[in-house]
């Protein structure tokens, strides 16, 4: 067995890895938006004001909690607004 294969093959895949999910972050973070009064209650990506927390919403529908979505999909949600209510 070649050693040093086996140790440059581990390095390129374990760089490569790290890259790919580098990569899939930002672009999550691209193709996503926020859509407030869309959340089931307890059911949130996160809120302004009361709490801050993911799934801490009191309520369903909350004007200010917000669910991410894709970029896009929160004007084709009834209720759904890009702005916290």
């Amino acid at each position: 067995m070649n050693h040093r294969l086996l140790g440059t093959s581990a390095l390129a895949a374990a760089v490569t890895l790290a890259l790919i999910a580098q990569t899939a972050t930002v672009r999550a973070a691209d193709e996503t938006e926020k859509c407030y009064g869309i959340n089931a209650q307890g059911k949130n990506d996160c809120k302004a004001g009361g709490h801050d927390c993911a799934g801490k919403a009191a309520k369903a529908r909350d004007p200010q909690s917000f669910v991410l979505v894709p970029a896009g999909a929160c004007a084709k949600i009834a209720g759904g607004s890009a702005k916290s209510g």
